[in-house]
């Protein structure tokens, strides 16, 4: 038996953020050789819950790059940050004009002028860059604000998080050098974990959090030695996965330091190269 930990944006999903037929087709071809499938992302609890429940796909879950664990219907691991750390990160954001989304047991809690932030943002950037890829840009919103779970509120500070279960803050901008500043300001705390899953994200969570870790517990929760854990992925925050991993596949759209870092490459996310990873390494 192995377990087959796959990542969803810009592994398992295609463009429209759904999971194909043919990947469907192969994730169930895997399990029925009696292998786990566990979905590994960034992405919300409950958004990733819905994503599979609409492919029709019945498998344990990481989400929130690690936070929560999720097996036979009950959480069996989650993390989640204290609520003063919460308190100092937002406040940081907050003065330097970020547009993020606060991850809670609840759904995601998402400002009403979120959109428009980011919207003015966008048109900064074209201001400032020849060429700045305005349609790209909106899509990026739209995959934001499609997402499952989201939970609207007119502004943040006077939510009471104490028994919300915060597990991540999520950072998105188009201006990667105030990104590169927040991340060089947050980096030297030692209270929490920093990832991305793409260039235009930040992702803040528990200190005690990360892919690789959740793998390894659910690794060890069922019974399944390491080296015959899978790890397939795009994005830095799947490194840690492919650290632990006894084989790791990097998508052929992964950035380069995944793919340098692979055991194997497959083909693109839009091409099915998480059915051809499985068919090929798996299933052969």
């Amino acid at each position: 038996m192995k377990l087959i930990a796959i990542d969803l944006d810009g592994t398992l999903l295609s463009e429209d953020c759904s999971i194909s037929q043919v990947n469907t087709e192969a994730i169930h071809e895997v399990q029925k050789q009696g292998n786990m499938i566990v979905i590994s992302s960034g992405r919300s609890f409950h958004d990733t819950k819905q994503i599979l429940q609409k492919a029709g796909i019945e498998c344990p879950i990481i989400s929130g790059n690690g936070a929560i664990s999720f097996h036979t219907e009950r959480i069996i691991q989650n993390f989640s940050l204290p609520v003063k750390v919460i308190s100092e990160i937002m406040e940081i954001l907050d003065e330097t004009n970020f547009y993020y989304e606060i991850y809670t047991r609840n759904g995601i809690l998402l400002k009403q002028d979120g959109r428009d932030l980011l919207k003015k943002e966008i048109k900064n950037m074209q201001e400032r860059e020849t060429g700045f890829p305005e349609e790209w840009a909106y899509g990026e919103i739209d995959i934001q604000y499609n997402q499952h779970g989201l939970l609207h509120v007119p502004h943040y500070q006077d939510i009471d998080f104490t028994h919300l279960e915060v597990y991540k803050l999520f950072v998105l901008s188009f201006d990667k050098c105030k990104l590169i500043k927040l991340r060089e300001r947050v980096s030297g705390r030692k209270d929490i974990s920093i990832t991305s899953s793409g260039g235009t994200k930040l992702e803040i969570g528990h200190l005690d959090i990360s892919k690789g870790n959740a793998l390894k517990f659910m690794a060890d929760y069922l019974g399944i030695p390491l080296e015959k854990t899978v790890a397939i992925g795009d994005n830095l925050n799947d490194l840690s996965m492919f650290d632990v991993a006894g084989m790791s596949i990097a998508m052929g759209n992964a950035v380069e330091e995944v793919k340098k870092n692979g055991t194997f490459i497959t083909k693109k996310h839009d091409e099915n190269g998480v059915a051809f990873a499985l068919r090929k390494y798996i299933l052969a």
